[in-house]
């Protein structure tokens, strides 16, 4: 059996390859409960649902946003909500040709025999999750493992924990009707260089492009989702052109040409750094049989949480801060953005937060 072709078979593929449409990429608006309490709470605003609510609905029913976007991850809370006039968020963004997806891991715990490396939890019950949430409206899916750069990290142990658990997670979805975003993020933690992000970033990779092959998950109705390469947290930052060599070599090591497209996680970058870092891989010349997008989360937010800071009178104005956002990352898929985006309050600033936990 060379892959799965099950009777989603055409939807999958087709629903992975509109996600990489050129010019388009993905918010992720799929924070746990726990994590957008925080992002509130960096704003003073209580963590409730109808504050939750009312964040997403800001971001959702921007004038004009949904254009640059293809996806948009949800919470579960997020997928059940509607809009204050009583619209469901999942046709809000149907209607704006924008495809609903869904977090679906459980979070990450210790695993045994490391030291202190985690694996991720969800799969028990994940088939018939997934099948509800189809169901619901979602058409794709997203599962976080996390891995670490240390004197001995990642051991093998947890590069192979790691990489049968997204492949296991990704032919449930399949099975389903989701389109399985494969996230294998390697925090950016550290005092590394690059080249060590690179070296591990490949061994990440590799494995899980193995276990996914070993699982005959079909490639074309994927999406990965990986980090940039870049220096640890605490090294000296490179240009984004340095980034850019060293991620799209990386890629082009270990990806297969049946992936449709490779949508990057921010990891803690400045929203600005992350977009210029896109731009410049977007502009180098050579092989890339994929497209190169965007699913960013706190790097599409942050200056329109800070525009807005809970209050009715600033939605207008949160909201011209994610249109500014949405559209130059929109340039940078095409490799046209030029790094004049009117700069939001903490566009600039980093989002790094050690041990991340989403």
């Amino acid at each position: 059996m060379a892959c799965f072709k099950g009777k989603y078979h055409d939807e999958l593929v087709a629903n992975a390859t509109y996600i990489g449409t050129p010019g388009k990429g993905i918010l992720a608006a799929d924070e746990s409960t726990g994590t957008i309490g925080k992002r509130l709470s960096s704003i003073n605003v209580e963590n409730v649902e109808g504050n939750r609510r009312a964040l997403r609905e800001l971001l959702f029913c921007t004038p004009g946003a949904l254009q640059y976007l293809s996806g948009v991850i949800l919470f579960e809370e997020t997928l059940y909500q509607k809009t204050a006039s009583g619209k469901p968020f999942v046709d809000v963004m149907k209607e704006g040709g924008v495809l609903p997806g869904i977090k679906v891991d459980k979070g990450t715990v210790v695993l045994p025999g490391t030291d202190g490396e985690t694996t991720t939890q969800g799969l028990d019950g994940l088939g018939e999750r997934c099948a509800k949430y189809y169901a619901a409206g979602a058409r794709f899916a997203k599962w976080r493992a996390v891995l670490k750069i240390g004197p001995n990290e990642p051991s093998e142990l947890a590069i192979h924990e790691n990489a049968y658990g997204l492949a296991r997670y990704a032919m449930s979805c399949q099975e389903n009707g989701l389109v399985p975003i494969v996230e294998p993020e390697i925090l950016v933690d550290g005092s590394h260089d690059i080249e060590k992000c690179a070296y591990v970033t490949e061994r990440v990779l590799a494995a899980c492009y193995k276990a996914l092959n070993d699982h005959h998950v079909l490639l074309e109705g994927t999406l990965l989702k990986p980090n940039m390469v870049t220096p640890g947290s605490d090294a000296k930052k490179v240009s984004p052109e340095v980034v850019a060599e060293y991620t799209v070599r990386t890629l082009q090591r270990t990806v297969p040409a049946a992936v449709p497209a490779i949508v990057f996680l921010s990891g803690g970058q400045s929203e600005e750094e992350a977009t210029l870092n896109l731009n410049a891989m977007n502009k180098l010349k050579g092989k890339t049989p994929w497209r190169l997008s965007f699913s960013f989360g706190r790097a599409l937010q942050q200056s329109t949480l800070k525009a807005w800071s809970g209050k009715d009178e600033n939605v207008e104005k949160a909201r011209a801060a994610f249109l500014v956002r949405c559209k130059a990352n929109s340039e940078a898929t095409l490799g046209t953005y030029k790094g004049d985006a009117k700069l939001g309050e903490g566009a600039a600033e980093s989002l790094h937060v050690k041990d991340y936990k989403y």
